[in-house]
Formats: structure tokens, C-alpha cells, sequence
């Protein structure tokens, strides 16, 4: 949840060294994307971009859903919009600010 927008977590099926590779290769991609945002070089910002979206295909975070219970996926959707919005009202009314 960040903003009040659900996002996908990355599969927990993943072995540690299976979800780290996938991490840094995300991780790697981003940093390309800023250095082509820098370079003013759109074709290889487009390039990190592709391959930023294949490590978070891979992690899981995007794609086809990695579970199995017949759950929807709510992935970037508000949480107020979604079956999830009155449990979220109760945490955050119970959290401290």
C-alpha cells in the first residue's frame, strides 16, 4: 500500500537467491533508466524502461498473478475502490499518528 494504492508484492514462491537476482536486475534497470533520463538518450531509456518492467514481471509484481485462490487482482487500484477498503478504514483509524 503506498498513497492509499495497492500494489503487488513480489511471489513468495521465489527462492532468496531466485527473488535477489530478479532484485538486482531491477535494481540495475532503474539505474539505467535515470542515466538515460540524464543522457537525454529516449532509445535507451525506452530500453532500461523494458527491462524494468521484465525484472517486475519476474518478481512477480506484474504479469499474470502468481496465486492460485481465485483472488482478483487489485494490483495499482485504490484501496477505497476495492473489497479491501473497510479493512483498511479500521487500521487506519487504530494507527497512531
Amino acid at each position: 500500500m503506498v498513497r492509499g494504492r495497492l500494489w503487488r508484492a513480489a511471489n513468495p514462491a521465489l527462492s532468496e537467491d531466485e527473488r535477489q537476482s530478479h532484485v538486482n536486475a531491477l535494481m540495475d534497470a532503474r539505474r539505467a533508466v535515470a542515466a538515460a533520463k540524464r543522457a537525454d538518450d529516449p532509445a535507451a531509456e525506452k530500453q532500461a524502461r523494458a527491462r524494468v518492467h521484465e525484472a517486475k514481471v519476474a518478481l512477480g509484481e506484474r504479469g499474470p498473478v502468481w496465486w492460485d485462490d481465485g483472488a482478483p487482482d487489485l494490483n495499482r487500484k485504490m484501496v477505497r475502490n476495492t473489497p479491501y477498503a473497510d479493512w483498511w478504514a479500521t487500521r487506519e483509524a487504530a494507527s497512531p499518528d
